[in-house]
C-alpha cells in the first residue's frame, strides 16, 4: 500500500517535483526515486576508490581482465547495456560478491576459488548486473528514506539533500550491499542473472549451482565459526532452507532457459579451473599472513606476535587481534614514517594526540619506538588507551589498545609491541600464503586423502568438498580435475 501511494503521488506531483520520479529500466513502470542517474553514477565512481582502498585488488591482470570482459558480455545483454560496467575482483578471503550503484561490481577471490565453471561465474556477475540494472540499492535507498525520515514530497525541494544523498545511502545500504536485500529483490536479481545467462548461452542453472554452493558455505562456515569463536561470515544469507527446494527460484531458471538460442548453455568447466591454478587461498602474501596468534608479512619484511588465543582479523588498512571474551582489542596499522624525526613526534603530530601521558621512549630490537597513555573512543566507550609508534624500515607501526576494563592490557599491549621485528630467516616461508592448485583425480582418490596433506586448520575436508562442489559427501571421480590447497 506504501509503494502504491508513493507511486500515486510521483505520477501526479506537478512538474517541478518529477525529480522524485523515474523509469524503472527492468519493470518500464513509474517508481519512486530520490536518486537521479546521473547522482547514482557519481556515488558508484566516488566509492569505487573507497572499496578498493579497503579490501584491496588482486595483482593479477589476466585474471581481472577476463573477469571484466565476461562481465561486460553479460552487461550488454542486460537492461541497461550503456552504462559503462566495471568488474573488480578484490584480494579478500571472504566468500562474496556486491555491487554499488551505477554500474561497479565487486567479486572475491574467497567466492571465486569456490567457483567450478565459467557459468558460475557469470551467475555471480549475472546477479550483481541484476541488481544495477532494477536499481536496487535506489529503491531501497528511497524507501528508507521515506519511512524513516518522514518524508514529503515537498522536500525534495531542500537544496542540501542531494550532497547528503551519497554518505546517507551508505549508511542505509552497507549492510544490505554486502549481504543482500531481502528476498524479492534478491529473487529479482536472480531472474534477472539468469535472463542474461540465457542471452548470452551460459547454462542458467549455473544460478541454483551458486546459491547452492553458498547455502553449503553458510552451513560450513557456521560451524567452524562455532569452532573459533566468531560471528560467521556469510553471503546471500535469504534461504531458511536449501535453494533447491525454492519453487519461485525454480520458476525463474526455467524461465530463463527458454531464452537460450543453443540447445545446451554454456558450462566451461576446465578451462576456467586452469585460470584459479595459483589463486591465493586465505591470507595473501600481499596482505600478510596470520598463523595462529602471529603475523608474518613478506612485502614490509615484519613479523609481530600478539597473545595466546587472540583471533586476528587482516584487512588492508589495519590488523586487529580481540581477546577470547572480547572484552578487549589490539590494533596495528602501517604507513610511511614521513618526515617525522622520532616516535613522538610521530604520534603528536600525524596523529595528532596532544594529551599523552606517562611517555616512555624505548627501542624494540634497534628500531626506535614510543609509547604513552591517551583519552580515546573506543568499540567499549571512552577509554584512557595505550598508544605506540615504532619506526621500522621507513615504515610507521601504530599500535592502539582498548579493553572494556582492566584486564592485563598493558603487559599484553608492551608485549606485541616488542615482538614487532624484522623477519628471520626460519620466518620466511611462514609468510607464504596458501594457493589453488589443480590435480587430476587418479582411480580411487578420496577427499580424505587430500585432506591429510592439506594445511588446513579446521575442517579440511569439507573445505576440499565444498570447493569441488562435493560437499556434503562425494567422491573425485577418475580422470576430473580437482582444486586442493598448498
Amino acid at each position: 500500500m506504501r509503494r502504491l501511494l508513493l507511486l500515486l503521488a510521483c505520477c501526479s506531483a506537478p512538474i517541478g517535483l518529477l525529480t522524485a520520479c523515474a523509469v524503472n529500466p527492468v519493470s518500464g513502470d513509474q517508481e519512486f526515486a530520490l536518486m537521479s542517474e546521473a547522482e547514482e553514477l557519481k556515488l558508484g565512481r566516488e566509492n569505487d576508490v573507497q572499496i578498493r582502498k579497503q579490501y584491496g585488488v588482486v595483482a593479477n591482470p589476466a585474471l581481472q581482465a577476463y573477469i571484466q570482459q565476461l562481465g561486460a558480455r553479460l552487461a550488454t545483454k542486460s537492461h541497461r547495456p550503456n552504462l559503462t560496467y566495471t568488474f573488480t575482483l578484490l584480494d579478500s578471503p571472504e566468500v562474496n560478491a556486491f555491487a554499488l550503484p551505477g554500474g561497479y561490481v565487486y567479486i572475491t577471490r574467497g567466492i571465486l576459488a569456490h567457483l567450478n565453471s565459467e557459468a558460475e561465474l557469470a551467475a555471480v556477475l549475472g546477479h550483481e548486473i541484476g541488481h544495477v540494472t532494477a536499481r536496487h540499492a535506489v529503491r531501497q535507498y528511497s524507501a528508507t528514506q521515506a519511512a524513516n525520515i518522514g518524508f514529503t514530497l515537498g522536500s525534495i525541494l531542500v537544496p542540501e539533500l542531494g550532497s547528503r544523498v551519497g554518505q546517507s545511502l551508505l549508511n542505509t545500504l552497507g549492510s544490505a550491499m554486502l549481504s543482500g536485500y531481502g528476498r524479492d529483490h534478491e529473487l529479482e536479481a536472480d531472474r534477472l542473472g539468469a535472463e542474461y545467462l540465457a542471452r548470452t548461452d551460459y547454462e542458467p542453472r549455473a544460478i541454483l549451482e551458486v546459491l547452492t554452493l553458498l547455502k553449503n558455505q553458510e552451513l560450513l562456515e557456521k560451524q567452524i565459526a562455532a569452532k573459533e569463536g566468531r560471528a560467521p561470515r556469510v553471503y546471500h544469507g535469504v534461504f531458511a532452507s536449501h535453494p533447491s527446494s525454492d519453487e519461485r527460484l525454480k520458476q525463474v531458471v526455467g524461465a530463463a532457459e527458454q531464452l537460450r538460442t543453443q540447445s545446451r548453455g554454456r558450462v566451461e568447466r576446465n578451462p576456467f579451473l586452469n585460470r584459479l591454478d595459483g589463486l591465493a587461498f586465505g591470507d595473501s602474501e600481499a596482505q600478510g599472513v596470520r598463523r595462529a596468534n602471529s603475523f608474518y608479512h613478506s612485502g614490509l619484511n615484519m613479523a609481530l606476535h600478539f597473545p595466546n588465543d587472540w583471533r586476528l582479523t587482516n584487512t588492508p588498512t589495519q590488523l586487529r587481534a580481540a581477546s577470547p571474551a572480547g572484552d578487549a582489542l589490539i590494533q596495528m596499522e602501517t604507513t610511511p614514517r614521513g618526515n617525522a624525526r622520532s616516535p613522538q613526534e610521530y604520534l603528536v603530530v600525524a596523529m595528532k594526540l596532544h594529551d599523552l601521558r606517562d611517555g616512555r621512549a624505548f627501542t624494540v630490537g634497534s628500531a626506535p619506538a614510543y609509547s604513552a597513555v591517551t583519552r580515546l573512543n573506543t568499540p567499549f566507550g571512552t577509554r584512557d588507551a595505550p598508544v605506540a609508534v615504532v619506526l621500522l624500515n621507513q615504515q610507521a607501526y601504530r599500535f592502539l589498545g582498548a579493553a572494556r576494563q582492566d584486564t592485563h592490557l598493558e603487559r599484553l599491549f608492551s608485549d606485541t609491541v616488542a615482538s614487532l621485528h624484522p623477519l628471520k630467516p626460519e620466518e620466511r616461508t611462514l609468510a607464504q600464503g596458501l594457493h589453488v592448485r589443480l590435480v587430476t583425480a587418479k582411480a580411487g582418490d578420496r577427499f580424505a586423502d587430500y585432506a591429510r596433506r592439506a594445511p588446513l586448520s579446521h575442517e579440511p575436508e569439507s573445505v576440499l568438498r565444498l570447493l569441488n562442489d562435493r560437499y556434503p559427501s562425494g567422491e573425485p571421480t577418475a580422470g576430473e580435475l580437482i582444486k586442493i590447497i598448498q
